[in-house]
């Protein structure tokens, strides 16, 4: 292929959740503020064509990029860290590789060949890897594989990566290995064994890593460094230790001093452009390490027992809060476990309350209850796309009158309609990739609480949800209290709802924390904050 553009291939070994996104990320800033264009793309090696139809449960949150394509978490760190947008390209699973395979071969594009696993699933995976490399826009392209080497599902992509090094020749193709030195505390012992073995799995495979990156909970002396680089092949200089971090976002400067970026660009004849330093970097993580106040914030939310269903969100209150020397407490509470009689006590403690996305009706009487105490208590309230939507439900039943008010996805024969299944979305049977997705217009009324937020009125915000607010409704709740500051311009679809006499109460539609970075900060997420400080500070 010959491709001026240099590709970096990172796997894991030795066990899952190592953090090879975040490692992908650090790298990628790194690069970026040596002057050099970056992006990064994930291969995972699941069946699902994305992860749309995915159980937070089995998989953490579902990140949606810009052009609507519903991808894994990680895209969120990757946009996270270099404030640029991913796109449906940046993601792609064994599932969209085969469903592209077989397509082809139903409409006879192998001319008869007996379609395998090699060349034709190796060649269609190589096809992705180079494609985000074709419009000379990016000069690195990194591309982290999902799973572990060893898993039998990883296979095909670990000789496609075997493959892409004669493909891209001497010179654009890097592989670093990211693995674990556990520590026995029995023995007082870092051991290699495990790390070895990984390594030997990928030699098996035809793979050669030329940097290894060990997640360790203690400082690697230099005879493990040597032992590791002797036993693994690779040079002493390209044993690279990632001990464990306060944050993940002083991962960056902790590869910097291990000199993972230089070693990259020396294996690679990459030379700087220019350097940053990374000074924003260090002011944001400056910080947020010495915040001068504390708010704490109730997350509401049915999947609270693993945090990475709502990361987009908790990364956003991270970077808003920074931005305002605040450190935000996060209590996550389960929205299963809330109801009427326990609502004051689990809430009473709190500067605010946000209310999480979700899908059906479990956990919907807890939400209900969160936006109904926050709204009589005049506590600073954020609800997010079903978060939105239940306190559009509660108002209705309580301040407008319509006892009767519900959402159609809930009891589809409701009298009150309030929230209803938006028109497009009547005829769809299939479940993945079907959602109103990615981003839309919206228009913001002068003079409300979001467009101050904004400081401008028209904005563009991503999407993920198939119900929305019926409008049939809107004169009535207006005129009670609650009005629209932010719709559609092709649609009327209301896409902001806020209580006008109250300190700081607003939903969305859309999903505000996809879009927020670390240089970047939600301007929503800012003043939801901003209103918790001011209640506080005016309290005491």
């Amino acid at each position: 292929m010959g491709s001026p553009t240099k590709h970096i291939f990172i796997t894991g070994g030795v066990t899952s959740s190592l953090g090879k996104g975040i490692i992908a990320a650090s790298l990628a800033k790194l690069l970026q503020s040596r002057g050099i264009s970056v992006t990064i793309q994930k291969f995972d090696p699941y069946l699902n064509i994305d992860p749309g139809t995915l159980n937070p449960y089995e998989h953490g949150e579902c990140y949606v990029t810009e052009d609507g394509a519903e991808t894994d978490l990680d895209l969120g760190h990757y946009e996270r860290f270099l404030n640029n947008t991913t796109s449906q390209d940046n993601n792609v699973t064994t599932g969209r590789i085969y469903n592209n395979v077989i397509t082809k071969e139903r409409k006879g594009e192998y001319l008869g060949k007996t379609v395998q696993v090699v060349p034709h699933i190796t060649d269609e995976i190589k096809n992705n890897f180079y494609k985000l490399g074709r419009d000379g826009k990016y000069e690195v392209i990194i591309t982290e594989i999902g799973g572990c080497v060893g898993d039998i599902e990883s296979l095909p992509f670990v000789e496609s990566v075997r493959q892409a090094r004669w493909d891209l020749g001497p010179n654009n193709f890097l592989v670093i290995h990211l693995t674990l030195i556990p520590y026995l505390s029995a023995a007082k012992e870092l051991k290699t064994k495990p790390t070895q073995h990984s390594v030997k799995q990928l030699l098996e495979a035809g793979v050669q890593p030329d940097i290894l990156v060990c997640r360790t909970e203690h400082h690697l002396p230099a005879d493990v460094k040597k032992k590791i680089a002797l036993f693994c092949n690779v040079q002493l200089n390209c044993v690279i230790e990632a001990m464990d971090a306060d944050s993940i976002y002083d991962v960056p400067l902790l590869m910097k001093k291990e000199r993972l970026d230089e070693r990259v660009m020396s294996k690679l004849k990459i030379s700087s452009k220019s350097n940053t330093e990374l000074e924003q970097w260090k002011e944001f993580l400056g910080k947020l390490k010495n915040p001068t106040i504390e708010v704490d914030v109730a997350l509401v939310g049915k999947y609270v027992s693993l945090p990475d269903a709502y990361k987009s969100i908790i990364e956003s209150f991270i970077h808003a809060g920074t931005s305002l020397e605040c450190k935000v407490n996060l209590h996550l509470v389960s929205s299963e476990e809330l109801n009427k009689d326990n609502v004051d006590k689990k809430m009473q403690d709190m500067d605010g309350v946000l209310v999480a996305p979700g899908f059906g009706i479990r956990g919907l009487e807890g939400k209900l209850e969160a936006a109904k105490f926050a709204r009589i208590n005049e506590i600073p309230y954020f609800g997010i796309c079903l978060g939105m939507q239940v306190a559009v439900i509660e108002f209705a039943k309580n301040v407008v009158g319509l006892k009767e008010a519900s959402s159609t996805e809930i009891n589809p024969d409701c009298k009150d309609p309030v929230i209803f299944l938006m028109e497009g979305q009547k005829d769809i049977t299939q479940m993945g990739g079907t959602m109103r997705l990615g981003s839309y217009p919206c228009e913001l009324l002068k003079g409300s609480r979001a467009f101050t937020a904004y400081g401008k009125q028209k904005i563009t915000e991503r999407h993920r949800h198939r119900y929305e607010f019926n409008n049939k409704y809107l004169k009535d709740f207006e005129a009670h209290g609650m009005i629209a500051s932010g719709k559609n311009p092709e649609k009327g679809l209301v896409e902001i709802i806020e209580i006008k006499d109250h300190p700081w109460f607003v939903g969305t539609q859309f999903h505000p924390e996809y879009k927020s970075t670390v240089l970047s900060p939600h301007p929503l997420f800012v003043r939801f904050i901003r209103s918790m400080i001011d209640k506080k500070q005016n309290r005491s």
